[in-house]
């Protein structure tokens, strides 16, 4: 299959358990009183997303019980122990922490928009996205307690959501952290990616596979698989910050190196002698032209730093899709291949 055709086929996927979740959201997340908060805290969720991570996890029910891809009612899936499980929901409750992550990244960066439209503390306030954030938090454990699943699995779930989201939190302490640090090596990158971005996709692989009462060993290699795929997921957007232009991107190109933000990248770039802080104007960045961001993009590639986050990526990719030489041989799997495949290939 060549990379059009794949990419074609993973696009055709997601597309389809998309309208499954957003479908899923409504019901799962209604409206209610007061009228402001909930507008707020569906606000980023109607303006749309891939659903990557929902469309993982709905991916790996599939895997692990071998059905018909979009064949079977995902509110009674059935389960390994021949029950049934509401794996939707669990889907559902992963994308509802993902969008009370970006409301609260949003509001720290001061980002006027988000997904082409305008930030939710830009729509409405910072109060009332701070309390919408919050509401997401506290929604999506009310939603993952709905998977009816074993009592002991439901805790688990329950308790890996929990520490995934101080893992993101950690994440996004570091994040800021190293934005004034100049001595930052890759390790601490990669540990900081983990956890602010690839730990939800660990969350996203596993989870399913917990509600549904598979082994630890298949739990913990989904966990890695979404682990990898998630890091090798952040690094393609370091690459694509500087590689796409502007109007594709939806923001500023190199906006990651006027906000002195720490890549896998500027790490490599420094280690081999480039004075990334020197690349361009971060005291102007309103005032950054295209030709600075054309020779900061420039140095780093003769420093082999966009190759080697590049290679990074594709390493990270491999790694992930090993994790799943456990799962049966079916299409879904496949589709979770192709899905980390895509997650490096994408263009934006």
């Amino acid at each position: 299959m060549n990379q059009n055709t794949r990419e074609d086929a993973v696009l055709s996927a997601i597309e389809e358990r998309r309208e499954l979740v957003n479908d899923a959201i409504d019901d799962e997340l209604p409206m209610a009183e007061p009228e402001r908060l909930y507008e707020a805290s569906r606000y980023l969720l109607e303006a749309g997303g891939k659903r990557l991570r929902p469309t993982v996890s709905l991916l790996v029910a599939e895997a692990l019980a071998d059905v018909d891809l979009l064949s079977a009612d995902y509110g009674e899936f059935p389960a390994l122990d021949d029950s049934t499980v509401d794996v939707m929901a669990a889907a559902v409750s992963i994308e509802v922490i993902q969008s009370f992550t970006l409301i609260h990244d949003d509001i720290m960066d001061d980002d006027d928009l988000r997904r082409g439209v305008p930030a939710v503390h830009r729509e409405y306030d910072t109060e009332t996205a701070i309390l919408a954030g919050d509401t997401l938090y506290s929604k999506a454990f009310e939603i993952m307690l709905r998977t009816e699943a074993d009592p002991e699995a439901s805790l688990d779930a329950i308790d890996l959501l929990a520490r995934t989201c101080t893992r993101i939190c950690e994440g996004q302490a570091l994040d800021v952290d190293f934005e004034t640090r100049a001595d930052v090596d890759a390790d601490e990158y990669l540990d900081m990616v983990e956890r602010k971005t690839a730990v939800l996709y660990g969350a996203a692989a596993s989870v399913p596979a917990i509600v549904m009462g598979a082994d630890d060993d298949v739990v913990d290699a989904l966990y890695r698989y979404g682990v990898n795929a998630g890091q090798a997921f952040q690094i393609q957007d370091d690459v694509l910050d500087l590689t796409v232009p502007s109007e594709q991107l939806g923001k500023q190109r190199g906006s990651d190196l006027v906000e002195n933000k720490q890549t896998v990248i500027t790490v490599h770039a420094r280690d081999h002698g480039v004075d990334v802080d020197s690349l361009v104007d971060a005291d102007d960045p309103e005032n950054v032209t295209d030709a600075e961001i054309d020779a900061a993009v420039a140095a780093l590639e003769d420093a082999g730093s966009i190759a080697y986050a590049r290679n990074l990526a594709e390493d990270l990719t491999a790694q992930a899709k090993a994790e799943l030489d456990g799962l049966p041989d079916n299409d879904a799997r496949d589709l979770l291949r192709e899905i980390a495949d895509y997650l490096i290939e994408r263009g934006y």
